[in-house]
C-alpha cells in the first residue's frame, strides 16, 4: 500500500484490524502512526471508527500503594 494511498472495503477492514490489535497490544497512536507511514489523525479516525475505546493521554498517572 502506497503511503497516502485511499484505503477501502476490504483491505481497510484488514488494516483496522490490525491497527486494533496493535493499539490494544499496548502500541501508542503515535507509534503505529510512524510505523503505518500513516498520520495520527488516519490512525486515530480508522481505530475510532473501529469501535477502539481510546486510553487517556498520559498512561497510568495512578500510584501503586505501598505495602
Amino acid at each position: 500500500m502506497d503511503k497516502g494511498s485511499r484505503i477501502t472495503g476490504a483491505a481497510r477492514d484488514q488494516l483496522a484490524a490490525e491497527l486494533k490489535a496493535a493499539y490494544e497490544g499496548g502500541a501508542s497512536i503515535r507509534s503505529i502512526a510512524d510505523s503505518t507511514g500513516r498520520s495520527y489523525g488516519f490512525v486515530h479516525h480508522i481505530l475510532t471508527e473501529a469501535g477502539v475505546i481510546l486510553r487517556r493521554r498520559g498512561g497510568d498517572t495512578r500510584s501503586k500503594p505501598s505495602s
